[in-house]
C-alpha cells in the first residue's frame, strides 16, 4: 500500500512547471528592483548626519580644534549652503536618471534583458559603494559625490524598463491589478531596507549606510546573470494568453487558415521596438505620464527629504528619523495593494488613480501643519499620505503599462 504524500509535496506538486517559472520570475524582478530602491535610500539618510547641530553632540576628548559650531559636520556640508549642496546630489541623480530613462528603454527592447540588468546592477553596486568610500578615503569634495550620485542615476535606469518587460514577457493580461500592485511594493520594500541598513551605520560611520547597499545590489546582479529567464519561450514554457488581434469576426472553415497567418504576423509585428513617437501616439499614454509625474513629484521628494524633515521638525536623530520615514512607505505598500484591488473590480484605473490623488493632495497639506504634533498623528498622516501618493504611482507604473502596451497590438 502506497503511503500518501506529505502535504508540503502535495503543495509542490500541485504547481506546473509553467507555473514554478513564472513564480520565479516574478520573485526574482521583485528582489532585483528591491536591491535598486534600497541603494537609492541611503542618501536622505545621512544628510541628517553631514550637517548637524555640534552643539548637541558630545565632543571626543582628543579632538582638537576651536571651531565650536561645525567641528562635527562633514566638509563640504558644513557651511551654511549645506541644503544648496543636498539639492545638487539629488538633482545630479534625478536629472542623470531623466536622461538615462529615455535611451535605457530603446536600449531595453535591443537587448538581452539579462545580460541589461546584470550589468546595471553591478555598476550601480559600484557607484554606490564609492559614495561611501568617500568617507574612508576622507574625500571632502562637493563634485566626486555629485559625480557619484550622477553615474548611479544613469545606470540605476537600467532596472524599471527591464523588470517590467521580464514580467510582460511571462504575464498576460486579466486581473493584473492585484498581482501587480503587491508585485510594485518592492519599491517601498525597498525603500524600508535601504533605510533600516542605512541607519544601523549612519550614526557610526555613515561610510557603511552606502558600502552595504552597494554589496547587496552587486550580489542581486550576480543573481540575476545565473537565474532570470527572460521569456518563456526560452525553457519551453506556454507564452502567456493575450487578447485576440482579429476581434469579433466571423472566421469560416476555409478562412481560418488566413486568420491564423494573419494573427503570427501582427505578433511578429508587435514585437519590433517601437519609436518614441510611436508610443505617444497610444491613447493614454500622455494623460497617464503627466498623472505620473506628479505622483512621482511628491513621491521622491518624500524619498530624499522626509528623513531630513523629520529630524528638523521632531528633532529626532538620524536613525530615528529614518526609521520614522519608512511609514510613508509602509503606507505605500498598502495603498498599491489597495489601489490594484479597486481598479480590478471596477475595471476603472484612471478613476482610481484620479480619487486617490484628489484625496492626496489635501491630505499632504493637513500633514504639514498638524503632522508633528504626537507621534500618533504623524504615524497615521505617514500611512494616509504614502498610501494616496504610491498608490496611483503602482497602480500606473505596472498595470497601466500593462494595459498601454496590449493596447499596441490593436493601434
Amino acid at each position: 500500500m502506497r503511503s500518501p504524500l506529505a502535504p508540503g509535496i502535495r503543495f509542490l506538486s500541485s504547481y506546473s512547471r509553467d507555473s514554478c517559472y513564472r513564480s520565479a520570475t516574478l520573485f526574482l524582478t521583485f528582489l532585483f528592483y528591491t536591491a535598486y530602491h534600497l541603494s537609492r535610500k541611503p542618501i536622505s539618510i545621512v544628510k541628517s548626519q553631514l550637517h548637524r547641530n555640534c552643539s548637541l553632540v558630545v565632543r571626543p576628548a582628543d579632538l582638537n580644534t576651536t571651531d565650536n559650531e561645525t567641528w562635527c559636520d562633514w566638509a563640504p556640508f558644513d557651511q551654511d549652503n549645506y541644503k544648496t549642496l543636498y539639492g545638487a546630489l539629488d538633482n545630479s541623480f534625478l536629472v542623470a536618471y531623466a536622461i538615462g530613462m529615455f535611451f535605457s528603454g530603446i536600449f531595453g527592447e535591443r537587448l538581452p534583458l539579462r545580460y541589461y540588468l546584470t550589468c546595471g546592477m553591478l555598476l550601480s553596486g559600484l557607484f554606490t559603494s564609492l559614495f561611501g568610500l568617500g568617507y574612508y578615503w576622507n574625500i571632502h569634495s562637493i563634485w566626486y559625490y555629485a559625480f557619484m550620485q550622477a553615474m548611479n542615476g544613469l545606470v540605476q535606469t537600467t532596472g524599471w524598463p527591464s523588470v517590467v518587460t521580464c514580467v510582460g514577457n511571462w504575464f498576460g493580461k486579466g486581473k493584473r491589478g492585484l498581482i501587480m500592485g503587491v508585485w510594485n511594493s518592492h519599491t517601498s520594500v525597498g525603500n524600508i531596507l535601504g533605510s533600516l541598513i542605512a541607519g544601523a551605520f549612519v550614526s557610526t560611520a555613515w561610510g557603511l549606510s552606502f558600502i552595504v547597499p552597494g554589496l547587496i545590489i552587486t550580489s542581486t546582479g550576480i543573481l540575476c546573470f545565473f537565474f532570470l529567464v527572460e521569456k518563456p519561450e526560452d525553457v519551453n514554457c506556454a507564452p502567456p494568453q493575450h487578447h485576440n488581434i482579429v476581434q469579433n469576426t466571423t472566421v469560416t472553415e476555409g478562412d481560418s487558415s488566413l486568420t491564423s497567418n494573419t494573427t503570427e504576423h501582427s505578433e511578429e509585428d508587435h514585437t519590433e521596438a517601437i519609436s518614441f513617437c510611436g508610443a505617444l501616439r497610444i491613447p493614454g499614454v500622455v494623460e497617464f505620464s503627466l498623472c505620473l509625474l506628479f505622483a512621482k513629484l511628491v513621491s521622491y521628494t518624500f524619498l530624499y527629504w522626509l528623513p531630513l524633515y523629520i529630524s528638523n521638525v521632531a528633532h529626532f536623530d538620524a536613525k530615528e528619523a529614518g526609521d520614522m520615514s519608512t511609514l510613508f512607505d509602509v503606507g505605500g505598500i498598502l495603498g498599491g495593494i489597495m489601489a490594484g484591488v479597486v481598479s480590478d473590480y471596477t475595471g476603472a484605473r484612471a478613476t482610481t488613480c484620479c480619487a486617490m490623488l484628489i484625496l492626496a493632495a489635501p491630505m499632504l497639506f493637513l500633514y504639514n501643519y498638524i503632522g508633528q504634533s504626537s507621534i500618533a498623528t504623524s504615524i497615521v498622516m505617514l500611512l494616509v499620505c504614502g498610501g494616496l501618493v504610491n498608490g496611483p504611482y503602482a497602480l500606473i507604473t505596472t498595470a497601466v503599462s500593462a494595459d498601454l502596451e496590449q493596447q499596441l497590438v490593436l493601434f
